[in-house]
């Protein structure tokens, strides 16, 4: 089952990168941390099926975007932003709410945490026209 994580939002807040470069930033709050997508990438990323960095956002009289805290790419169906975070685990946004907090019409997106697989150990297949032999004690 999924869980509610987070949520994306549309604040209009403009950081600087590290060569002092403003861009306008999209904030990503998961888990009570705070995360920024660049509104240019974010963009090209619903666009199309392009793989953007996720950066850590700090607040020191301005906005600052920090190092990467990882990646965010359209799903396979077509109809999620899927979120890697490298110390947190992943995450997802349903396309549809991320256009809508995008072009104005929501301010907020939910983000869920995709639930971790459990491994389970490989299952040997014995072929079929192997004999088996009994072992008698």
């Amino acid at each position: 089952m999924m869980k509610k994580s987070g949520y994306f939002q549309k604040t209009g807040c403009i950081a600087l990168d590290s060569r002092g470069i403003s861009h306008e930033a999209i904030v990503l709050n998961i888990e009570g941390v705070r995360y920024a997508i660049r509104r240019a990438d974010l963009t090209r990323a619903v666009a199309g099926r392009v793989c953007v960095q996720i950066e850590a956002l700090v607040r020191n009289w301005q906005y600052y975007l920090g190092h990467v805290a990882g990646l965010a790419q359209i799903s396979a169906s077509g109809r999620a932003l899927n979120i890697d975070i490298f110390s947190i685990g992943e995450y997802t946004v349903s396309l549809r709410t991320l256009r809508a907090v995008l072009y104005g019409k929501e301010r907020f997106a939910v983000i869920v945490k995709i639930p971790e697989q459990k491994e389970y150990p490989p299952i040997r297949k014995v072929p079929y026209d192997q004999q088996r032999l009994e072992a008698a004690v």
